[in-house]
């Protein structure tokens, strides 16, 4: 073996054995401190060994910079000693900006010196209670939902999901069924972690959550006290219910206090992306909408290019992923061109997403026409955003701009960014961000921009809906480095 091929086996041994100490304080640090750690904005709890380096490669493409979990291991040493209150600390991000500062101070000066306002403060933190969540439907949303409020629930004070609410299905082993579509899922994989059910008491235990399923046929007919739980938010996800008059019953039944739409609300009810009008909610709100998939995608994206560019005008193109709501073969339904086989064909559509943006960002009132087609497959979709700005700019300057704003803005949840020229839709299932910039895709004539945003329409969506509901609870945590 010649010394350049040994040399790229003993770093990649070195790296692997960091990642593999690195997990246990990580746990640790989670469930102990209530700390979320991530990489660059993605979480790395419950992470696998490959899964840590493969964060760690992911900044290279971004940042221009390579990160080594040699670095981040000894951030994560440094941080398990400091007592830590709630917080959410970006390991990465922490360690090159320590490996930039080249100040001379330790990386545990450094660290107290970034993390002041939690460090020691784990041993003062007041019991706090988790606040209890219901799933109000169980189809592909609600299903996603409960993965990550499952995944979320270890580190203590956090959303807790106490129970779903079904109509009765007409299977005798209902509850195995409901059990097995969390347990498998054709396009996000298994479930990572066990599941069991508990016939007698009604119950589907995943990762030690016990999680009552109760059976009604209508949101107003159920009493929550019954089963302990009280002052819940009720994460509606069936879509049947969309006004104040229709999701107010949800408020009818005992021990439910908050309801959230995952769709958007018609009238009075305000649509919330998370990110963009989030500071819109109030303490006194008891209904709001979490918007559409597409709505989530493409609003932070376009409030970004908005206020640096001044959008004039522009159009929205939606190329989703097929729905339930369409049929396998060709067959009845009440929308024009959808009773066709989803499968089998691409379908335009109508979409209200470019309307519906203005509801979260004013600014973009009348500025946006949109139109969708539906295409023959299961998840992650594509905008592509056809805007006219006030100012000639370059491809190089805007993807500059975006690739910044997705790593160091208050967006950085919401917008991701790839520069790969081989990146297909699959590669993008299970993105937790609500949209993912196409870099390669960006075209820049003049004052007109066309950018492609991906979008997982399922499971970022999802996570928007997450980071709503924690905001209704009262659940925040600072997030670190302050300055993203």
């Amino acid at each position: 073996m010649t010394n350049e091929i040994q040399s790229h086996f003993d770093d990649w041994n070195q790296r692997e054995a960091a990642a593999e100490d690195m997990i246990p304080l990580i746990g640790r640090l989670y469930r102990e401190n209530n700390v979320v750690t991530s990489i660059y904005g993605r979480a790395i709890i419950n992470q696998s060994v490959i899964g840590l380096l493969k964060s760690h490669r992911f900044v290279r493409q971004i940042e221009n910079t390579e990160l080594s979990a040699v670095d981040t291991l000894e951030v994560v040493k440094v941080l398990s000693g400091l007592n830590l209150g709630h917080a959410r600390v970006d390991i990465g991000k922490l360690a090159v900006a320590y490996k930039a500062a080249a100040s001379g101070v330790s990386l545990e000066d450094f660290l107290r010196s970034e993390l002041a306002d939690v460090v020691g403060k784990g041993s003062q933190q007041a019991e706090e209670e988790s606040k209890d969540v219901v799933l109000y439907g169980f189809g592909r949303i609600g299903r996603l939902l409960a993965r990550i409020l499952i995944e979320k629930a270890g580190g203590g004070t956090n959303l807790r999901l106490r129970a779903i609410v079904v109509r009765q299905g007409k299977a005798s082993n209902d509850l195995e069924k409901r059990a097995s579509l969390l347990r498998r899922d054709s396009v996000h994989g298994p479930f990572e972690g066990t599941i069991s059910v508990d016939n007698e008491k009604n119950q589907i235990i995943a990762n030690g959550n016990c999680i009552q399923v109760i059976y009604s046929n209508g949101p107003d007919q159920v009493d929550y006290t019954e089963y302990g739980i009280s002052d819940a938010i009720v994460i509606d996800n069936t879509g049947i219910w969309r006004d104040e008059d229709g999701l107010g019953l949800h408020l009818k039944s005992k021990g439910a206090s908050k309801v959230l739409l995952t769709a958007p609300g018609k009238g009075d009810i305000k649509n919330i992306v998370y990110g963009i009008n989030n500071g819109d909610i109030e303490s006194s709100d008891t209904i709001l909408s979490a918007a559409s998939c597409t709505t989530n995608a493409i609003t932070p994206v376009l409030k970004v290019i908005n206020d640096e560019y001044g959008v004039i005008n522009g159009h929205v193109e939606t190329v989703h992923a097929f729905t339930n709501d369409q049929n396998l073969i060709d067959n009845y339904h009440k929308g024009s061109r959808r009773g066709r086989s989803a499968p089998l064909n691409m379908v335009i559509t109508e979409t209200g997403a470019a309307k519906a943006v203005a509801k979260a960002l004013p600014e973009m009132a009348g500025k946006l026409t949109g139109n969708a087609i539906r295409v023959p497959t299961p998840n992650v979709s594509m905008a592509i955003l056809s805007l006219n700005v006030s100012r000639e700019v370059t491809t190089e300057d805007v993807n500059d701009f975006l690739r910044r704003t997705s790593l160091h803005s208050e967006l950085s949840k919401q917008i991701d960014f790839t520069n790969s020229e081989e990146a297909v839709s699959s590669d993008f299932v299970g993105n937790r961000r609500a949209g993912i910039v196409d870099a390669r895709a960006t075209i820049v004539s003049g004052s007109r921009i066309n950018l492609y945003v991906w979008y997982d329409n399922e499971f970022g969506y999802s996570a928007q809906v997450v980071r709503i509901a924690n905001q209704m609870a009262g659940i925040s945590y600072p997030a670190f480095p302050a300055k993203a």
